[in-house]
This record gives structure tokens, sequence and C-alpha cells, in this order.
């Protein structure tokens, strides 16, 4: 049945509407459209594809579909009779999850993907390595997302990838299910004759479709919070790390695009960035990284003091949960620790921060914890019931969490998706249950190792097969008896066995399971100290001396004497003690107690172990802690190695000196704004332990001398600011920011009031000049509300008096830079360090520059090429075009030249070979003969250049034609780009000058001071433009 012009031109246009959707529901429904349009059923999924493309001939479907069949040859699919007759169940549609559901389609199975959410609203940008770049676009990312990692860039927001791998997935027949939740996994009914129901899924809402479908492989892709049942799971913990994330929205304005991002900064790598953050704000952070997306997307590690210090956590905790929960965190104080810290990130150069909206209509801001990273002990598990057999498997955060400051998730996300593909392939063909899971757990063995270094680095041979991504591939690491608790029927229970090896198991550098590590006698010498001397309290041990309850009112009274009145406390109430100090540790500092107060106080021992638990919290809280000034104790007592009384009595009158490295010393003698500041904190230091000392002495003069310390510690700090031009520098950088945000938040006739009150004020400064001078000023006034306009409204008041401006800097001279010494890459000529760097000709550059200088390409050492005379990298290919392309232009040149020379050379005189010039000048002057021949032999050198004036100008046509045809080959790009550039920019002028007119015409008549400007603007531009 053949298809109508018109028929052909709404399915493209159709399809067009399905590529260019921006939602989950937009994507579905246009996608229904299209398949209702072209009568064709997405469940028949063996043959959907190939009639798909078959009916869909438009010219961005005709490349779509040459992007996939590359993708479908791959002979591990069997032109997708690979896995004919499997159904695979997908729970979770994030990127892993229809990453796996696209392989899994590919091989032919039949997939359903059920997804709990309808929208897709994860802002967060996600780092990709350049496999999984190289991945994406052989599935055709670029079709879809034009923007796509297109030159440096190496991210892309969660919500974009989602969409993308949404449409490519509905291409490949999976089918996808929004509002439907996975409640639990159904066993298949005892009775089995005539081939009777399979393992089917318990979702949410009972009654849909996708409950009567039998599975044969389940893959759990909803995150951390894994629903499947059978998976045991293993914590890492480190130190403690708070990690904040926050999305600004995206204007895409002029200055926005300028602004660099911040591919990774830790504090090692650049301290000056951190101190001067920390000096200048509060915040004292770890690492940063700021990624432009369709969001402005800053994660950051922030120290557990710095968020005290700023008020965004209201109570330090030493739980974890307690600490991070909703009810401890300041969340205004959070937001402005954030827009503070990106403000600062950028250099103040962002014209606005206002935060993105999430799913759930809030401020996009979250901070969380990463100290504890989850993974799961094994990949995968069959299970068989009355005959049915079904294969689970993990992928993703489900199977393995990322650690972000890596940025592994979605790199070994899609590697974990590949493996599984690859085992339920292996499944399909026949292998044992064992020898399919032995495989797969070999493989996991691998996944927590891999990095960019240490996979294979031929891109276009990687397919499912793990052979072509991980070399040195040991695939039988594992053996058969080791995975044979992971095969679960009916009659053997489940075996809580490991496959953990002793000693075997590579784990990620710095993390390892926390346990306390305090001792019971280091433990009970500790208490013995924080509690000696208080009434009543003798500590022996740590069970029945703690009964009475005064101990652990006493242990508590010592660093926080405000919450408690230990004189008041009764010794023989020893419940109501026991319980006041358990509820205020719960409550003060999110201790939980293992039993009640009138529990402890029964008369029966505690539990030792459970006292040791107890106690250690209290000890891992207060260790280090300095004591209350006003403590009779000394704060000295704290410390584990209490010092003597003699060596406490020295430090009442020794100042103690602060060490300084080596390292220091040297910036020190060299550096004279160091010396300022050392010496600006010596003398705070002095005046500082000046007032301790009198406050001990002198109770009514401490006033008196603190106010003294504050005016000197001010007036030290105002010299040592009007010394160092960065200080003010960068407070005049913030307050333009603030001002010009201030502006931007006005209405159009607001900003029309503020420019005219600033026009008025220059013309009535200058009334008195001449005409010509006024209209200079009316023509930089202009040329002013021009410039605020293309930077996004940043008013610069001036007034008559102020000194002349001083030059202006130019627009990377306020970045903070690296310091100056170390290497530099040679095509971007910014710092590159060891780890970043690539040595090739010896020169070093960043891997993300070792690319085509003509094809931006990505090069691998030995299979590139350098031009050594300008200096640029190219691939094989356009090097050899490039080589071939100057010999031509120099051999065209070389021509050319020849004969311009011959041109000028006939024109003047003849050439040696029958030259009548110059064998009349060869001739002896004077004689009759020669003037007879000169005479004679003018007519005959005008008659030969008339004659040959057609060929040497064709040829000097022809040299021209063919040297412009070089010159616009090898500079195509340029013009390109040229073009592109003012189809953008005439318009933007046009813009530009109807929001000029439009903010003068809504503040009301035209005053006179504006009547000045309109006339210049008319006659400069000219009335048709107005």
């Amino acid at each position: 049945m053949g298809e109508t012009e018109e028929e052909k031109d709404q399915a493209g246009k159709l399809f067009e509407n399905f590529i260019q959707a921006s939602t989950c529901k937009g994507t579905l429904q246009s996608f229904n459209l299209l398949c209702r349009l072209l009568d064709l059923d997405p469940q028949d999924h063996e043959t959907f594809y190939c009639s798909l493309k078959t009916r869909l001939t438009s010219w961005r479907a005709k490349a779509l579909w040459t992007k996939l069949d590359k993708r479908t040859c791959h002979k591990e699919y069997k032109k997708g009779q690979a896995c004919v007759g499997t159904k695979c169940l997908i729970i979770g549609g994030g990127p892993c999850g229809l990453r796996t559901a696209i392989e899994l389609a590919l091989l032919g199975a039949k997939v359903v993907v059920i997804e709990k959410r309808d929208t897709f609203s994860r802002n967060n940008v996600l780092h990709l390595w350049p496999y999984t770049i190289h991945d994406l676009k052989g599935l055709g990312a670029k079709k879809f997302y034009g923007k796509f990692c297109a030159g440096a860039i190496d991210h892309i927001s969660i919500r974009q990838l989602q969409l993308m791998l949404l449409k490519i997935a509905l291409l490949a027949a999976v089918e996808f299910h929004v509002n439907v939740e996975f409640v639990k996994l159904l066993e298949p009914p005892e009775n089995q004759e005539n081939d009777g129901l399979g393992w089917r899924a318990e979702i949410r809402p009972a009654d849909h479709p996708v409950a009567n479908i039998d599975f044969d492989v389940v893959v759990g892709a909803d995150g951390r919070r894994n629903t499947l049942e059978g998976f045991k799971r293993k914590e890492f913990r480190g130190k403690l790390a708070i990690a904040i994330t926050a999305n600004f929205v995206n204007g895409n304005t002029t200055a926005e695009a300028k602004v660099e991002e911040i591919s990774g900064v830790a504090f090692i790598f650049n301290q000056k960035f951190f101190l001067d953050l920390k000096e200048e704000t509060g915040i004292d952070l770890e690492n940063i990284v700021y990624y432009k997306d369709n969001t402005h997307y800053f994660v950051m590690t922030a120290k557990k003091q710095s968020l005290l210090d700023k008020g965004v956590i209201i109570h330090d905790y030493i739980d974890t949960e307690m600490l991070l929960s909703s009810t401890n965190v300041n969340q205004e104080a959070l937001l402005g620790y954030a827009r503070e810290a990106a403000d600062f990130g950028t250099n103040y150069q962002l014209p606005t921060l206002d935060f993105a909206i999430n799913a759930c209509g809030q401020p996009d801001v979250a901070m969380f914890d990463f100290t504890s990273m989850y993974a799961s002990e094994n990949a995968a598990l069959v299970r068989e019931r009355f005959g049915r057999q079904l294969l689970v498997a993990l992928v993703g955060d489900s199977l393995l969490e990322p650690f972000w400051p890596m940025g592994t998730g979605c790199a070994r996300g899609f590697l974990a998706a590949f493996d599984s593909a690859w085992m339920v392939k292996r499944w399909t063909e026949g292998m044992t249950p064992l020898e399919v899971l032995a495989e797969r757990e070999s493989l996991y063995r691998i996944l927590p190792q891999t990095t960019t270094e240490n996979i294979g680095k031929n891109f276009e041979q990687y397919t499912i097969d793990p052979g072509t991504r991980y070399p040195n591939l040991i695939s039988t690491c594992v053996r058969q008896n080791q995975v044979r608790h992971l095969y679960i029927n009916g009659e053997l229970p489940v075996k809580s066995c490991s496959l953990e090896r002793n000693g075997t198991i590579r784990r990620p550098v710095n993390l390892a399971r926390r346990e306390s590590e305090i001792r019971p006698g280091r433990l009970l010498t500790w208490c013995q100290k924080q509690t000696e001397g208080y009434r009543n309290v003798n500590v022996t041990d740590l069970t029945t001396s703690w009964q009475s309850g005064l101990a652990l009112c006493a242990l508590i009274h010592r660093f926080r004497s405000h919450l408690i009145e230990f004189d008041s406390l009764n010794e023989e109430d020893s419940a109501n003690n026991l319980q006041l100090a358990c509820d205020l540790a719960e409550r003060e500092f999110g201790i939980r107690p293992f039993v009640t107060g009138k529990e402890m106080a029964a008369g029966q021992e505690p539990d030792k172990t459970g006292m040791v638990t107890y106690l250690s919290k209290f000890y891992e809280l207060f260790r280090g802690t300095p004591l209350p000034v006003s403590d009779s104790r000394g704060a000295d007592e704290n410390s584990e190695d209490y010092p003597s009384k003699a060596v406490r009595s020295m430090n009442k009158v020794l100042v103690p000196r602060k060490r300084v490295p080596k390292d220091e010393k040297k910036l020190e003698d060299t550096d004279p704004t160091y010396k300022r500041r050392r010496k600006v904190c010596n003398y705070l230091e002095e005046a500082t332990n000046f007032s301790s000392q009198s406050a001990s002495c002198v109770g009514e003069e401490r006033g008196v001398k603190e106010n003294k310390v504050r005016s000197m510690a001010s007036q030290l700090l105002s010299k040592f600011e009007e010394s160092n031009p960065s200080f003010t520098l960068r407070r005049q950088k913030k307050a333009q920011t603030q001002n010009a945000r201030s502006f931007h938040n006005k209405s159009i006739k607001e900003k029309a009031v503020h420019l005219r009150v600033l026009f008025s004020e220059d013309l009535a400064s200058t009334s008195q000049r001449k005409v010509g001078k006024e209209s200079l000023a009316i023509a930089a006034r202009a040329e002013t509300l021009v410039t605020l306009y293309e930077t996004d409204h940043r008013p610069k008041a001036s007034s008559p008096c102020s000194p002349p401006a001083s030059p202006p800097l130019s627009p990377g001279s306020l970045r903070r830079e690296f310091p100056g010494s170390g290497d530099k890459c040679h095509s971007c000529q910014k710092r590159v360090y060891v780890v970043e760097r690539i040595s090739a000709e010896g020169l070093y550059f960043h891997r993300e520059c070792f690319r085509c200088d003509t094809c931006g390409a990505a090069l691998r050492q030995g299979g590139h090429a350098f031009d050594s005379e300008q200096g640029k990298l190219y691939c094989k290919l356009h090097f050899t075009q490039r080589k071939n392309g100057m010999n031509h232009r120099r051999t065209f040149n070389s021509h050319l030249g020849q004969n311009g020379a011959g041109v000028q050379e006939g024109s003047e005189t003849q050439t040696p070979n029958g030259d009548p010039t110059e064998g009349l000048q060869g001739q002896s002057p004077g004689t009759f003969s020669s003037r007879l021949r000169k005479s004679l032999s003018w007519p005959l050198s005008v008659t030969r250049a008339v004659c040959d004036s057609p060929r040497l100008l064709s040829r000097w046509v022809h040299g021209t034609a063919q040297a412009v045809g070089l010159h616009f080959r090898a500079n195509v790009q340029d013009y390109v780009f040229l073009y592109e550039l003012l189809s953008l920019g005439v318009p933007l002028l046009f813009m530009l000058q109807e929001v000029l007119l439009q903010m003068y015409s809504e503040t009301g008549p035209v005053s006179q001071s504006i009547q000045p400007l309109l006339l210049w603007l008319e006659e400069h531009l000219g009335h048709r433009l107005m």
C-alpha cells in the first residue's frame, strides 16, 4: 500500500516532533501519534524496527537509521536473533536501566521498562568518560541533542540523557510504562500442567497489563533503594564527607557563556583558591566542580565545622543521619551558603544566581552524606521454583554506588549494562546457571577497579563481549562452587556464604568498614580523667560505676556545664539521674540510649558491651574538644596525654609558638604580601594573648582591653587591605555584581528611570559646554547604554569628581590562576598536572586538548601527526590532506610568481631568445645601423606585447581563481562561523534598538534630557530602523 506525499510529510513532521520533545510525557505522546499514523504496533518487537525504517524516509530519519544499523551489525546480536523469545523486565527508567533495555532489545528480547515517576526532573550533571561519549554518539545522540559533547564538553544533565536514551529505546521496540511501581516477585504456581504460568511481578496498579506477563529475566535498576530480594549489601565508610549540589537557572546569555567551567579543583591542587574563599566568605571546602548545561550545576564538598559556623547545620550530632536530617538543617542558610560559594567560584561573573526548581517545587539544592557507599555482594542470582527458572540481575547504583568526585557513576553503570546483556545472551545460549553466574561474578570483580586508563582504548571495537572492553580479562576467577548459594530453588535454603576472598579483593583507597577502635581500658582511663573531682563519683569500671547516674551527668557537665546543674542532683534518685543524662545526650548530641534509665538503675549489672558502645560515642564526640573557659579544671585536662602541673604552670607564662614549615618560610622570604599578613597575625596573636592574660587578672578592665584589641586589629586590617589592592579589587567586583543583580530585578520602567537619572546628572554638569562636546557626551552615553544591555544590565555609576579610570582589564585578568610554576599545555597554554597530561613530540597536552585541529576528534599517542611549523595536532587523514593542499599551494605560488615575472619582463624588455632591444643595447652607440634598428624595433615589441596580453591575462586569472579556491577550502570553517555570527548579530542589534525604544516609551513623555539622545540615534541609525 503506497503512501501519498501528504502522508509522508505528516509522518516527517511527527517524527520531528518526537526528536525535539523535551519531556517524558511529550516523548511518549508524540511516539504514540507517530505509530498510530503509520499503523505500526510497538509491541511487535521482532518486526517493529524494520517496518518503521521502511515507512520513515525523511533525511533526518535516514541519518539516524544509518547510525543504528551500524550498531546492529555487531556479530554478538546475530541480526536481532540472539535472544528471541526471552522476556525481560527492567525496574527503573534511569540512564543505566534504559541503556540495559536498549542492549537487550538489540539482542531480540522483548523488553518492558517500568518507571515509578512520569517526569524526568533531575538537573544534576553527569561526567562522561570518553568511551561513554563514543558509545552514545554511535547510537545517534547528536541527532536527538545537537549540542551533545560538542568540542571539549564531557558532561550532560541526567534529564537530557534520560530523554535521549528513552527515544532510542522506543525506536528499538522497548515498552516503557510510567506511573508503575514494582512491589515484589510472584512465584509460579505449583500446578504446572499444560505449560502453566511462570514468574510474574506484583506491581501497582495491580490491573496494569504488565502484571499479566511472564518474565525470564528481571533487572533491578531502581537505584540505591533496590527492591529485589536476595542481594546483600556491604557498606564502605570513610572519613565524614558532606556534599552540596546546587542548580541555578541558565539564561543562556552572553555573559553566562563567557564564564569558565571548573572541571574539578581539589584543595591540594589549588590551595590559594580555597584559602581565599575561606578568608573572604568563611566557607571551607575540600573541592568544587562547576558544569554548564541546562542549568549552572555546582557540586562541592564542605567541611562540617564550616557548616556549623555558617549556621547551615544547627546542632552537632555524632550520628550522620541526625546531623543531616531536615530538622537539623537551616534551609535558608544552606541556600546562602551554596550561592556564596558559587559566586566566589565564578569570580562574581554570573549576572544572576536564581535557583532552579526541582520536581517538588523547591529550590534545587541538596546536602547529603557520601561517607558511606553501598555495593551489592553479588551481581546476579538464579531463582527456580516448580521447574521455572528466573535470572535476576542488578545494574547502576543498585549494584555499585559511585564515588562522585571520580565521575564513575554513568561509566561503570554502562559497563554493568553491557555485562548484564552478555549474561542474558549466555543464558539463552543454554549455559548452565552456575556457569552463567560464575562468569558474571568474575566480571563484577573487575568493575570497581575500572578507570579511564585500564579499559580498552579502541572504542570502535566495543561490544557487549567483555573481551573487547577489559584488557587481560580472566573470566574464570570465580569458580562454580563459590556461586552455588546464588542458585536458589525451593528445595535448598538460601546459603549465606559470601563471595569475598580474604585479602584478595581490592577496595578503593582510604575506604574501609568504620568500626570503633577504642579499647575498653583506654575508654575507662578517659572517663576517669573527665569525672575526676566530682562529688560522689568514682569510676572504677564500665558497668556498676554508672548505675547511680552521677558519673554520666558529670561527664556531660564536664563539657556542657550549662545543660545540667550537677550540685542539685540527688545520689539516691538514680533512675531520674540516668533518665536526665540519657535524654540530654539524645536531644543535644544525638546519642541514643540502648536501655532506659529505669532499667539501668533496676539493680542488675548493665551489659558491658552496650555500655562500651554507648560511652564510646561520648569519647568520639568530646575527644579533643576544648573545655569552657569558666571551668576551674582547665582546658588541658581533656587531652589524652594530660600534662603535669609544672608544664601547666609554664603554659600560663609562655606563649606557644606556631611551627612554620620550610615551604612557608621560603614563601615568607620572597612574598611581601605574605610578610605583611604574617606580621598582622603576630600582632593580633600578641594582642589576643595580652587580652586573655589581663582578663584572668583584672576582671573590671576586660571590656576596655577587648575594645583596645578590637580597634588595634581593625586598624591593622585596614592598613593591610589598603596596601594589598587585591582585597579592594575583589570587594569592588562583588559590589558591582550586587548592584547589577539589583538592577536586573527591576522592571523596564524602573530601569529607564534609573538610566535617565544617570544621563540627567551628566548633562546638567556639562550644560555650560559647547554643543559639539555635548553631542559627544550623548554619543558616549549611548554607547554605554548599548554596552549595559550587551553585558546583561551592569550599570556603572560615575561622578564628575571621581578619579580617572584605570586602564581596562582583560576579561581573564580577574580570574584566579594556578601558581606560575609547572608545565603548560602546548594547545591552551594553561597549567597541566602530571595526572592529566599527555607527552607527545616533546610537548605536554591536556587529555582533552589532545585532539585533531581540523575535526576535533580525540587522538591516541602514536596515532597522531604534528605540524612542527604551525604547532598543531592532526589525525592521520587530515594531516595528509593538509600536506597535499600545502604542496599544491606552494607549486601554484611558484608558478604564479614565474608568470608574474614573465609579464613584467615582457612589458619592459624581450627575453634573451630574440630580444631586439637587448641586441640593440649590445651594439656600440652612435652608429647609423643601431639608430635605425632602434627606430624600427618598437612597433615589433608593441605588437608582440599586445598579442601576448590575452595569454598572460588568462594565466593570471586562472592562477588567481585557483588560489582563491585553495584559500576557501583551507578556511571554510572560518567563513561558516563568520556567516553564523552575522546572522545572529544583525537581528540582535535590531532587538536591542527595540528594547531601548520600549524602555523610554514606557517612562512617559520624552524629557528634554533624553531628546538629544534620540536625535543622535535617528541620525546614526537611520529613520527606517526606528
